[in-house]
């Protein structure tokens, strides 16, 4: 269950990060709970996951930007994200992590092209601390 419990944990929180619906939190908390792997390694799976399936969002957001001129758009959580990335740049990946406006904050972060570096190391940040709490919650 070693190998198949990371990498779905791994491939979850991946797919949670993207603009997809995901449960990588529940399966993180089962396996702590039900697997002999050890805090440490599931946390890193559940990060590496997250933060390659927010690099990933903010990509798309940085390609969409080349291809389309920035308009604000239709969806509400698009739209407030796109705000929020406006007003406080890069510092608002931080909150990537939150349900329904993470994603958007890094598909929007990508594409008003906030420092690529800075940008991916805050998703990284904000999705590692998020893991790393409900680590101690079910720890």
């Amino acid at each position: 269950m070693g190998d198949v419990g990371l990498w779905g944990l791994f491939l979850s929180s991946f797919i949670s990060s993207t603009l997809m619906p995901g449960g990588s939190e529940v399966l993180l908390a089962y396996l702590l709970t039900q697997s002999e792997l050890s805090a440490v390694e599931l946390l890193i799976a559940a990060a590496a996951g997250n933060c390659l399936g927010g690099t990933l969002t903010y990509g798309m957001g940085w390609w969409l930007s080349s291809r389309w001129p920035l308009k604000m758009p239709e969806n509400k959580r698009q739209k407030q994200a796109l705000v929020l990335v406006q007003r406080y740049g890069a510092v608002s990946l931080l909150f990537s992590w939150l349900p329904l406006i993470g994603d958007p904050l890094c598909l929007a972060a990508g594409w008003i092209r906030c420092h690529l570096l800075y940008s991916l190391l805050l998703i990284c940040v904000g999705k590692t601390l998020r893991y790393s709490l409900i680590v101690l919650a079910v720890s």
